[in-house]
């Protein structure tokens, strides 16, 4: 099974990649995390952020793999405990299906990806910067791993 974490964003700064490839090549094989990075849109003053979100939201459906059950990142989506995140991990990894875990950039994921959703999740009410979402991803992820083999990683 794979996990594709699809994301607006490329050249991120390294303390984002070192923190992402910190938890992701803990992960096993039949585990795989992997990231896809989308191209963000250019934004100025003049910008239609809402024409930019939905041209993101384009190339992130372009992105994804076939046959994939689709999770969107949203802040309005539901939340799950680590607890529940492991459990979902086992019914994935029993499955043998990929997963695709779509990212919106600074101002979202847009409304196409949303309804393209299989169902949309929400790592928190507040707000992160979109960066710093693709570790908390791969740390939760890992800890969801670390759970279901009895791993003292999650104390």
């Amino acid at each position: 099974m794979h996990i594709y974490l699809i994301a607006i964003g490329q050249r991120m700064d390294e303390w984002v990649t070192q923190g992402y490839l910190e938890f992701s090549k803990r992960l096993p094989p039949e585990c795989r995390l992997q990231l896809i990075e989308v191209p963000p849109n250019k934004r100025t003053k003049n910008t239609d952020i809402q024409r930019a979100v939905s041209e993101e939201g384009v190339r992130l459906l372009a992105a994804l793999p076939a046959n994939t059950l689709v999770y969107a990142m949203d802040a309005a989506g539901q939340q799950w405990s680590t607890e529940q995140l492991a459990a979902r991990l086992e019914q994935w990894l029993g499955d043998g299906r990929d997963i695709a875990l779509l990212v919106g950039g600074p101002d979202g994921l847009s409304e196409q990806c949303k309804a393209r959703a299989d169902a949309c999740l929400s790592l928190s009410r507040l707000t992160f910067p979109h960066p710093l979402v693709r570790i908390i991803i791969a740390e939760q992820i890992y800890r969801a791993w670390s759970i279901l083999k009895g791993h003292p990683y999650h104390r």
